[in-house]
């Protein structure tokens, strides 16, 4: 757990990095780089959604089975 949670952070830590660099060197005006980076935004916010629901879904089956009675015999 401790290694996914450094993980995370390291990946935090780096776009927030990439953000700075970019608004730094883009050519873009204000306006088309807030466009841009909303769409951005919501792109990844799907698919930390789409990623969220499909990990709930598998320790949702994990935990069903973990509660599901045990025939005698069988391990």
């Amino acid at each position: 757990m401790r290694s996914v949670t450094r993980f995370l952070e390291g990946f935090i830590l780096g776009g927030l990095v990439g953000v700075a660099v970019a608004l730094l060197v883009t050519p873009y005006s204000g306006e088309e780089l807030r466009g841009q980076m909303q769409n951005e935004v919501a792109r990844i916010r799907s698919e930390v959604s789409q990623a969220a629901s499909t990990r709930r879904a598998e320790l949702e089956q994990q935990l069903a089975a973990m509660r599901a009675p045990r025939q005698p015999g069988a391990m």
